[in-house]
């Protein structure tokens, strides 16, 4: 059964909608190999670090490029490196390392690229003979283990994730690498995001796809809370973890690739969008000597659907609900109201652009190339979508089912969005990695969310936006792009914005000029900096741990 709403209203992209830029700076300095501090350093305060901070800021992302004279293709491929901002009675320490993944190790033993990354294909070895270099593309490369995305947390140890089934845990002190861990061994599945979410009683959810002879599948993972009385140990433990439910993909030979997923308190959401992967190029792709995001297109005469699945008993509910194409790689939030899930999502009318982060197109020089290609990207704007959770087969398709006060989004023959901005946001490019206060609003009513403008290819901006009434509070400055912000609560929280957004400044402007940014999360205004005279690449994700 499905339950479908009119299209979105919007005449024009995202990318229309926003102004075109005009003379952006180069930021080849960003995407350039640097190398790692393993030793914590001491930093510069200005300002003030409040005194009650007291963990890490733990980031991820690319930080080598090359290797010998072999170079990486795209952004993402770049050897994963970790970061750590210590703060401690008002000081801060830093330090850094690359993960010591089997593709690090192999390609730095070889001095050459011999595993294959998302966008560059590993050539054969040259000192085989011609035969046994020709016969070498016809074998499918084993997946990468450079985690370079995430960090995320599963029965009290910290990891490092990637999209394919490997991921690596590591020491979130020392940064040092542990074992290399394989979901297959576990479950039955081929990889796993690396945005899980997290439940108030100790639990962890991830997606993770599977296919084999009775199709394609999109599965539902949950990794239990550690157990109370179990002895410590220095290992993996992934015991427990099973596949609450199994979502068989719409077009089987082309499923839909995913980044993240939606958790309420009580359903999970996969979006089935567009974006697809071609599994016969996959196939093929190592003949065909194509990279692996060669094989992603995006096709805008599907719809999206919402697949609902309840969290408890991880039954999917049997009502299929659509939406007019679009893209989205991160979720805001989703909570539930009044017999409506409500979810909230940076999303984009072209998923053409996660193909475009080539290093060739993030180096581009200053002026007309930077402009042109900044301005043939997509910009994800945040859009509202409420889903009735009290439909069957006898609700009629013909009228709004969505009635709860101040939501504009309807649902009749489709799900419709409704827009979480206003225009003010446009001139910031838009915003993409949204954070909250996860740990007391997540799958619960909320107001405020923070998250980075695009100005530029990479972010320039930081946002907080009240979802009430579409307020926007920015902190910008020429030549400094910050990383995601994350928000970490004072220890006596009373209001949902009571504590402090972290933010790693960095510049192309200037040698070894990062800083760690505190801003006051009520108000958007600096408290502090911590200076740091190293320069890190531009990066992924990140967390804050408590226990550091």
């Amino acid at each position: 059964m499905s339950k479908n709403t009119e299209p979105q209203t919007h005449s024009i992209s995202s990318r229309q909608r926003c102004p075109q830029a005009n003379g952006l700076e180069n930021l080849a300095p960003l995407v350039s190999s640097v190398e790692e501090t393993p030793d914590p350093i001491p930093t510069t305060i200005k300002g003030t670090i409040p005194a009650w901070i007291n963990g890490s800021f733990l980031r991820n992302g690319p930080g080598k490029f090359e290797f010998g004279k072999d170079r990486y293709t795209h952004w993402f491929d770049g050897m994963a490196m970790m970061h750590r901002f210590h703060i401690c009675n008002g000081n801060v320490t830093y330090s850094s390392r690359f993960l010591q993944s089997d593709s690090y190790v192999r390609n730095s033993e070889k001095n050459r690229i011999v595993v294959s990354e998302f966008g560059t294909l590993a050539m054969p070895d040259p000192c085989k003979n011609i035969f046994a270099r020709f016969f070498s593309r016809f074998q499918i490369p084993k997946a990468t283990d450079n985690a370079s995305v995430n960090f995320v947390k599963y029965k009290g140890d910290y990891y490092v994730s990637t999209e394919t089934n490997y991921m690596r845990r590591v020491d979130p002190q020392s940064l040092e690498t542990k074992e290399k861990v394989d979901w297959s061994q576990y479950i039955a599945v081929n990889s796993a995001t690396a945005h899980p979410h997290y439940d108030r009683e100790g639990a962890t959810y991830n997606m993770g796809n599977s296919y084999g002879k009775s199709g394609f599948f999109y599965n539902i993972i949950r990794v239990p809370p550690p157990e109370e009385k179990a002895e410590a140990q220095d290992s993996a433990d992934l015991n427990g973890a099973k596949v609450i439910c199994s979502i068989r993909a719409a077009e089987p030979r082309k499923p839909s690739y995913y980044h993240s997923f939606v958790m309420s308190e009580n359903y999970i959401v996969f979006i089935e969008q567009p974006l697809k992967l071609d599994l016969l190029k996959f196939m093929l792709y190592r003949i065909q000597g194509k990279s692996f995001h060669k094989i992603m297109t995006w096709e805008p005469q599907n719809e999206t659907i919402f697949h609902l699945v309840n969290r408890h008993t991880g039954k999917e509910s049997e009502v299929r609900y659509r939406a007019a194409p679009m893209f989205t790689l991160h979720q805001i939030n989703a909570f539930e109201d009044n017999g409506f899930l409500v979810m909230d999502m940076c999303c984009g009318d072209d998923g053409e652009v996660i193909g475009d982060f080539t290093l060739e197109n993030i180096r581009r020089g200053l002026g007309e190339e930077m402009d042109k290609f900044y301005n043939s990207l997509c910009r994800n704007l945040p859009r509202r979508y409420v889903l009735p959770l009290n439909v069957d087969e006898q609700t009629p398709l013909d009228q709004n089912l969505v009635t709860l006060h101040n939501y504009k989004a309807t649902v009749e023959r489709k799900v419709d969005a409704s827009e979480l901005h206003d225009d003010e946001l446009l001139q910031y490019g838009g915003l993409e990695f949204p954070q909250i206060n996860y740990d007391q609003y997540n799958g619960r009513p909320y107001r405020y969310f923070y998250s980075c403008g695009f100005g530029h290819v990479f972010s320039d901006s930081l946002l907080k936006m009240d979802v009430h009434t579409k307020e926007l509070k920015v902190w910008r400055y020429p030549g400094l792009y910050p990383s995601e912000p994350v928000f970490v609560a004072s220890p006596k929280a009373t209001e949902e914005d009571d504590g402090v957004v972290l933010s790693v400044i960095i510049t192309p402007r200037e040698e070894k000029s990062t800083f760690l940014l505190v801003l006051d999360a009520k108000t958007f205004t600096e408290l502090g900096r911590a200076e740091v005279p190293v320069n890190i690449p531009y990066g992924t994700h990140g967390v804050f741990n408590e226990m550091g």
